[in-house]
């Protein structure tokens, strides 16, 4: 298949130039706020279209306050890009407006895929985490608003880095959803209000597993012919960690931040142990992926409460997917199945049965997706110029949640502080990444890549 980007310009895309020229002018003169208060169309493009980006793609063609349509999209896949396409334009007939000529392919492609909005359009970040700082930079040159999926970042430098980035969205007026959609759970905002309210008491230990077979690209055998290292790790980024920060991040980060919203505060530090138990294929193939097969983290907070995160990816042992949290008077259950399933509910003492129960959510069928959720608060805030951000959230979200995977992979007790503070960039240089670069990671002569070593390999995780 073809992997050369196609280009289009806006004559293709725009029929009557005069006219729309002059009145992008003067949008792009006042900034995004005057196109958010009006009722006209928010085009959206999307970058990333596999399953999550073509999901999000769909909620924000279903929002309740459009219209909205979807106008340009692009990947490094052209096989996953015609995909996504062929189901949203199914779903969505009349809000999918995609010729060929705003489908684009290649490393740059979300360049022209962007160059198709005006300021106060939607860009969707889909693609793996490792990219995020790369197409955000851009999108704020352009005066974009933004929905970006999570994690936001998988290291120090880059967080950093998202750090600013987000101080310059807000300078702009920009809107910016992340896509931790369990802070939009309305049984779990219902939860937070009444921790808040003293319901259960301090909260003195949390506890959350994501624990179930072999996933996504969680496991991937040694690369086949036909494709290049570096496509092939961003084809199966689930397995390397500076793609996206591997299952830990990918997997976990919902539960984590959710806790850490119930707490209301972020751990400071962790200790942790993980393992690699199971790495030969069904075939006795080794598997030559980055990610343990178990994690057991323990964070801290400031205040010396524990959270305890467990998570494990085996055929075989008994699956568990759900959060608790533990106070002085009760405990509460965060999410009942999943990174927010409902109903949340909390119980006097620390025995969370039907008899203990003090109250349960209650959720509208209206407003029981979160996914869904998330695009309607963002679109709020683009429609009524609220301000918005969840940029710096969403990055210590995804700190934290490094912050246990490099514990694990170092077997270290690792502070905020220090990943924040880390030296070790996975992957510079990706802004200037082409088809023909070479990948972050080298595989040696076996075909493997470099796991970490608990131990061994102590200031970095490989």
């Amino acid at each position: 298949m073809s992997m050369n980007t196609r280009g289009s310009s806006r004559r293709d895309f725009l029929k009557d130039t005069g006219r729309f020229a002059a009145a992008s002018a003067v949008m792009a003169a006042v900034g995004p706020q005057v196109y958010a208060q009006q009722s006209q169309t928010i085009k959206v493009a999307l970058i990333g279209c596999g399953g999550r980006g073509s999901g999000a793609a769909s909620n924000a063609l279903s929002v309740r306050r459009g219209p909205t349509k979807l106008v340009a999209m692009a990947d490094v896949f052209e096989g996953r890009l015609k995909s996504s396409y062929g189901n949203l334009k199914q779903m969505h007939a009349d809000q999918v407006d995609v010729p060929e000529s705003r489908r684009f392919i290649g490393f740059d492609a979300y360049k022209h895929a962007m160059d198709c909005l005006d300021p106060g359009d939607i860009a969707i970040f889909a693609t793996p985490p490792a990219f995020r700082w790369v197409h955000f930079t851009y999108a704020i040159g352009k005066k974009l608003n933004v929905f970006m999926e999570k994690p936001v970042t998988v290291d120090g430098p880059t967080s950093r880095r998202m750090f600013d980035l987000a101080k310059q969205a807000t300078a702009k007026n920009l809107k910016v959803g992340v896509g931790l959609m369990s802070r939009h759970s309305r049984a779990l905002e219902q939860l937070y209000q009444r921790i808040r309210d003293g319901e259960i008491g301090d909260i003195v230990l949390q506890r959350a597993y994501r624990m179930h077979g072999p996933i996504g690209y969680f496991a991937s055998l040694p690369k086949p012919p036909g494709i290049s290292h570096l496509l092939y790790q961003v084809q199966r980024f689930h397995s390397f960690i500076w793609a996206s920060g591997g299952n830990y991040s990918d997997f976990y980060i919902h539960l984590i931040d959710h806790q850490a919203w119930m707490k209301d505060a972020w751990p400071v530090k962790a200790q942790a142990l993980g393992g690699r138990h199971y790495k030969t294929s069904p075939e006795g193939v080794m598997y030559v992926d980055q990610n343990f097969d178990t994690y057991s983290v323990e964070y801290t907070y400031a205040d010396g409460s524990t959270f305890l995160m467990d998570g494990r990816c085996m055929t075989g042992c008994k699956d568990i997917y759900s959060s608790y949290a533990h106070g002085s008077k009760g405990m509460a259950v965060v999410s009942r199945s999943g990174d927010c399933g409902m109903p949340s509910s909390t119980h006097k003492g620390q025995n969370p049965t039907r008899e203990t129960m003090i109250w349960e959510s209650k959720v509208r069928p209206q407003e029981s997706n979160p996914y869904q959720n998330e695009w309607e608060d963002l679109m709020d805030a683009i429609r009524d110029d609220k301000p918005y951000n969840e940029t710096e959230r969403g990055v210590r979200a995804s700190l934290v949640t490094s912050m246990g995977r490099m514990a694990a992979h170092t077997g270290q007790e690792v502070t905020y502080e220090q990943i924040l503070n880390s030296d070790h960039e996975m992957a510079p240089g990706l802004d200037k990444l082409t088809m023909e670069s070479p990948a972050p990671l080298q595989a040696g002569p076996d075909g493997r890549y470099p796991v970490p070593q608990p131990g061994i390999v102590k200031d970095r995780e490989y």
